[in-house]
């Protein structure tokens, strides 16, 4: 658990991910933005400690434009978000 604490206390940006190789992020910030959602719905249904989420929703708050991330948001909340979390 503290590897992850400092590592998240050590996140500049978003690091390289060789599943997204090119210049265009734009996948990159749709997963990771599910990727926190599906995290925190899995930790929190077991009750155990989401910290380990934090590294994917800094990823995606640095990937993705904020009106994206405001506009998934609300879509979640209107249950119209078209991810699978």
């Amino acid at each position: 658990m503290e590897d992850i604490k400092t590592k998240l206390d050590n996140y500049r940006t978003a690091p390289f991910d060789a599943r997204f190789p090119n210049q265009n992020q734009t996948r990159n910030c749709w997963s990771n933005y599910l990727d926190f959602h599906r995290c925190q719905k899995s930790l929190n249904a077991k009750g155990a400690d989401v910290t380990p989420c934090d590294w994917y929703r800094r990823v995606y708050k640095s990937l993705c434009p904020m009106s994206w991330i405001q506009k998934w948001d609300d879509q979640r909340a209107d249950g119209t978000f078209p991810g699978k979390i």
